[in-house]
């Protein structure tokens, strides 16, 4: 990214939540933002959806313009040099106009903009368990939260009424086996959604078939090689996040090991399987000691679709082509190092890194020859776990991406 032809200049920020307390479970609410969501923009204000595990608000960021009393006859007599002894105010003076146009009556006049966030709904007392997802629909007036067990439905415009769409909790909890972990609405059909669950599967419901939609209009889930079945088997294939491509054909999920992109019209299997995390296969005792194992990545498609994009450790995030003929990755680091040093992210084949390292000697995620060329860390001794990119955001237009690093963001641009 070139300072000279890309410049972001900071635009605002606001306190979204506060930390509560909820008395009647004795359970500390923190002011943690979960998920954020842009509404669709309907005059020159935004708005946005934000949600913490239990209360979900819709604001409305806009630029307010402050105005103040312009200078008037009175103003030069109204000053603390007229002001009478002890305080008062001052006697208004004998004043004399020649005509009507010297007479200056009081007006408002520009004086500054600020941008200001108000809350305008507050959706509070519809979740019992932590809210994980908040999803706005095409018809720009209802949107859906999804918490562990249930998935609600409201309209933007009532914040004290929410429709239960799907619930999976069981009569007896002993018998839960599985809990909701991402849901999302279809981009152009309001009566679509998709909901994913812990054990690898993506619900795809329609909400014209009934009140509750207990019973999925499409499935998609991969059957797991029997042979292959481990303790973690069941941890590695929770989705983490769902997403529909813009126009709606292709499904993109991430599990802690893969990315897979499903075609609507093919639910028996993905059209493609993209490995993110396979150099810690032989290592998952370890990330489940340090609980990485349960850290939820996001993943996003291009603004075309063309490409989709997740995250990694040691700051890393990747590229990768949707196209299944397509074999190749890009890897950038969020990273201000990596600035100074001028590493680039180049297309490579994703599964000729490890073999390429092994004949040139050095290890992945060091710059290769003398282009600085990224390549993922492959070495699981070398991986710093907390550092990781789990949020992301692409463009819906341009190949424009922010990155969340820590407490920093980074925005990458292809000029």
């Amino acid at each position: 990214m070139s300072k000279k032809t890309c410049e972001y200049k900071f635009h605002t920020e606001f306190q979204s939540h506060e930390p509560e307390f909820d008395y009647l479970k004795s359970l500390e609410i923190e002011e943690k933002i979960n998920k954020i969501k842009w509404c669709r923009r309907q005059n020159a204000s935004h708005y946005l959806l934000s949600t913490n595990d239990k209360t979900i608000k819709l604001w409305k960021v806009f630029d307010k313009s402050l105005k103040v009393v312009a200078e008037n006859n009175l103003s030069h007599d109204l000053t603390p040099a007229g002001a009478v002894a002890g305080g008062g105010m001052p006697r208004a003076p004998h004043l004399s106009f020649r005509d009507a146009s010297s007479l200056k009556l009081p007006r408002l006049t520009h004086h500054d903009t600020v941008v200001v966030a108000v809350p305008r709904r507050i959706y509070a007392n519809a979740h019992a368990y932590h809210i994980n997802s908040i999803s706005v629909n095409s018809d720009g007036e209802t949107f859906i939260s999804s918490d562990d067990l249930r998935i609600n439905l409201w309209n933007l415009n009532i914040q004290d009424q929410s429709f239960n769409i799907v619930d999976i909790k069981p009569a007896n909890m002993e018998e839960l086996t599985e809990v909701i972990t991402a849901a999302e609405f279809h981009p152009t059909s309001c009566n679509w959604f998709m909901y994913a669950s812990s054990k690898g599967t993506i619900k795809l419901a329609d909400m014209r078939q009934s009140a509750l939609c207990d019973q999925h209009h499409k499935q998609f889930e991969q059957e797991e090689d029997a042979s292959s079945r481990s303790f973690f088997s069941e941890i590695i294939s929770s989705i983490s996040d769902v997403r529909f491509s813009n126009d709606g054909r292709y499904i993109l999920s991430r599990d802690y090991l893969t990315v897979k992109i499903w075609d609507v019209n093919m639910e028996r299997q993905p059209v493609k399987t993209i490995p993110i995390h396979e150099h810690l296969r032989p290592r998952l005792c370890d990330t489940y000691e340090n609980d990485s194992i349960f850290d939820k990545f996001e993943v996003v498609f291009s603004g075309d679709a063309e490409n989709v994009m997740t995250g990694s450790y040691n700051n890393n995030f990747m590229i990768y082509p949707s196209d299944p003929n397509k074999e190749t990755e890009v890897v950038l680091q969020a990273d201000k190092t990596a600035f100074k040093a001028k590493k680039v992210g180049v297309p490579t084949p994703i599964n000729s890194s490890a073999s390429t390292n092994k004949k040139s000697g050095s290890r992945a995620g060091s710059p290769a020859g003398a282009g600085g060329r990224m390549k993922k860390e492959t070495d699981a001794d070398q991986i710093d776990f907390n550092k990781k990119i789990l949020h992301m955001s692409w463009h819906p237009f341009e190949d424009s991406i922010a990155i969340a690093a820590t407490n920093n963001l980074f925005v990458f641009s292809a000029l």
